[in-house]
């Protein structure tokens, strides 16, 4: 059985370091550099961003949201799941049911932030702004987003492979981040082999091993696996200065009914089984980077991997407290540091603060990135890279407008 939630002494102490003033830091001019058409660009050079772990306050579960079979949004948990320890070599086998028992989701689809945005209207009583400095936003957040654009911000220091895109628009006071495909990644999504798709398949399928859909229930490898059915969690936390509203997909919580969300999460994860040093190393080096990210960001406090063989059969399973993985890689020779990662989003947000002045939802600024090269932005208004749906903008005005005349009990003046 999963073990009862605790807080970590080490956990909290890293989600409270605090930076110091960094109003005089000499690497800012570096870090800031201009293009030669004279537009202001950000460094992802890693050396930039060696400075102390920047504040980073507990993260807060405000809400969760659910979607079905179909992908259709739901405001409550009926998705979630709950994780049934496996043995030390579960021998599952992965393949099992990919040619008759898989409904996959339609990855080209693009539903940007819609399902953040439904919660947002579901749920705006329950957006904390209370014990927070005044805020001149709606929401009283600076920035909404997905947990998954958060992480690949925080591992840019560090990716090799993969450049992104972000479009972000201003809107009542609120920045919202989403994600656009770039053209590489559509080329590899569009062309991934059958070996890739039947690989991409094992993640779910080791989750259906070893979640339950009852709190007293047990796993059903049998059943089908739907990649469309999700349960997020939604958290607010703050990066320094920047106040946080974002959502990521939960695999599964403990069983134990005390332990309060987010710590009560668990991410799985499934990996090649390691045989070598070297592959110990890649490991260290570029998995647990990502998965480091991941979970730290919403405070999800450990992360059950399978290690599986060449064939898809899980042969061990190892539990990673999200906490004491900066341990685990310190060894490294010029490895990762969570202080760098945490640095350049901190500054990644700053920047974008600085860009995205006009507050407009038909307005969306660009910041693109590729590997060895600055964050750039260019500026859009009317195009395809518009993300903010029409019936959020109109319900988020109609809201404002009779929320300022309006008090708190429905009594309207």
């Amino acid at each position: 059985m999963a073990q009862p939630h605790h807080r970590d002494h080490h956990h909290e102490s890293v989600y409270s370091k605090r930076c110091g003033d960094s109003s005089g830091d000499y690497k800012t001019n570096k870090r800031h550099r201009s293009t030669e058409e004279g537009q202001q660009s950000l460094s992802a050079h890693r050396q930039l961003y060696e400075r102390n772990f920047p504040l980073y306050k507990q993260p807060v579960e405000v809400g969760c949201f659910s979607l079905d079979s179909h992908r259709i949004f739901c405001s409550d948990q009926r998705q979630l799941r709950y994780y049934v320890q496996p043995t030390k070599s579960p021998d599952f086998n992965l393949r099992d049911g990919y040619t008759s028992r898989f409904v996959k989701r339609d990855d080209s689809v693009k539903e940007k932030l819609d399902h953040v945005l439904k919660w947002i209207l579901a749920n705006r009583d329950k957006i904390q702004t209370r014990d927070q400095t005044p805020s001149s936003s709606a929401l009283g957040v600076d920035f909404v987003t997905w947990r998954g654009h958060l992480t690949k911000v925080l591992t840019t220091p560090y990716e090799t492979q993969e450049g992104w895109m972000l479009a972000a628009s201003k809107f009542r006071g609120t920045i919202y981040i989403s994600e656009v495909e770039t053209e590489a990644a559509r080329v590899n999504r569009e062309t991934r082999s059958e070996r890739q798709e039947e690989m991409m398949y094992w993640g779910y399928k080791f989750e259906q091993y070893i979640c339950a859909d009852d709190v007293d229930g047990t796993p059903d490898p049998g059943g089908v696996v739907n990649t469309n059915e999700a349960f997020c969690t939604v958290v607010q936390t703050r990066l320094a200065d920047h106040k946080l509203l974002f959502s990521g997909e939960v695999d599964c919580r403990v069983k134990d009914p005390d332990a309060p969300a987010p710590g009560c999460y668990v991410e799985l994860k499934t990996s090649a089984e390691i045989c070598t040093p070297k592959q110990r190393s890649n490991f260290h080096r570029y998995k647990l980077l990502k998965w480091w990210a991941q979970s730290f960001l919403p405070g999800v406090p450990q992360i059950v991997a399978g290690f599986r063989d060449h064939d898809g059969i899980v042969v061990s399973v190892e539990t990673f407290p999200t906490s004491k993985i900066s341990q685990l890689i310190k060894n490294e020779y010029n490895c990762w540091k969570p202080t760098v990662c945490m640095n350049f989003c901190n500054d990644f947000l700053s920047f974008v603060k600085s860009v995205v002045k006009e507050d407009d939802p038909r307005l969306v600024y660009l910041f693109t990135w590729d590997p060895h090269r600055d964050v750039t932005y260019t500026v859009h208004r009317d195009s395809q890279y518009t993300f903010l749906p029409e019936w959020y903008i109109k319900d988020m005005s109609s809201h404002h407008s009779s929320h300022t005349v309006c008090t708190a009990s429905g009594t309207c003046l």
